[in-house]
């Protein structure tokens, strides 16, 4: 694992996995935990996430949870680039990464501190994400996801799931490379338009993804995968997430995204230990 990333100017090395810290600008995530409800909180959640080894932070102004209802780009904005220019202030140093897929919102998230874009459409559903990206000069993590938010968990189907999100990928890579967008990371998109068996598949073969010569991030991070399959609730999904951050990290995972940073980054230093023994 080498990859070199270029944060506007701040360059990333991975040379093993690394944590990408959630935190939310929404009232509605899935997991309350996750929900910061002011500046001064989310400023606080910031520093305890990079004391716990955070190499990046991902905030978002809009819960992409199964059924969530969509606020318009406009009131995203207002709810994520003060939140985004208030931990730049406080942290310059540290990666930040704006969840969104609505190029308004990129744009201004950027101006605001944020030196990445993670877009769960893969920009399918604003046709000026990539030309943004690709203006800003950041890098671009390119989700899969079939459907929409509203729509993506009615009846998700496939011919062969890893195939067919190879197959995305391949093309919507080439859309970022003809867009001008140099660093591209992939994330296939667990919950986004899949049924448990489908994330369960994905997961047991994401090595295949190797192949994109990408960094691979994983959020799998206290979705219903989890706690459906256990029959526990999202508040209660730690133990289940690290084992199955764990086996992604054995797959090859380049970076976790994740709601609690310190719980990863011991899985990380736990399977780099046995790997070196």
């Amino acid at each position: 694992m080498n990859y070199a990333i270029n944060c506007k100017g701040k360059i990333l090395t991975i040379t093993q996995p690394i944590v990408m810290g959630i935190i939310n600008t929404t009232p509605d995530s899935f997991f309350a935990n996750s929900r910061v409800i002011n500046m001064e909180a989310a400023v606080q959640q910031a520093a305890n996430m990079i004391q716990a080894g955070a190499t990046i932070l991902d905030i978002g102004g809009q819960s992409t949870r199964p059924g969530a209802t969509q606020i318009g780009a406009a009131a995203e904005a207002e709810r994520v680039v003060p939140i985004i220019e208030a931990i730049h202030k406080a942290f310059p140093d540290t990666i930040l990464s704006v969840d969104t897929y609505h190029a308004y919102v990129a744009k201004h998230a950027v101006a605001a501190g944020a030196c990445m874009v993670n877009d769960i459409s893969g920009g399918l559903l604003d046709t000026d994400m990539l030309a943004t990206v690709a203006e800003l000069r950041t890098p671009y993590i390119c989700m899969h996801m079939q459907g929409t938010p509203e729509t993506m968990q009615t009846q998700p189907s496939y011919q062969q799931i890893v195939t067919d999100v190879l197959d995305y990928f391949i093309a919507r890579i080439g859309a970022c490379t003809q867009a001008g967008i140099h660093d591209v990371i992939v994330d296939v998109g667990f919950g986004f338009g899949k049924t448990i068996a489908h994330n369960f598949t994905l997961l047991k073969q994401l090595s295949a993804f190797q192949i994109l010569q990408k960094p691979l991030l994983v959020g799998l991070s206290r979705k219903s995968t989890i706690y459906k399959t256990l029959n526990i609730t999202a508040e209660e999904a730690l133990n289940g997430t690290t084992v199955l951050n764990t086996i992604a990290l054995q797959q090859g995972a380049a970076i976790l995204r994740v709601h609690d940073v310190k719980a990863a980054c011991e899985a990380i230093t736990l399977l780099k230990a046995m790997e070196e023994a």
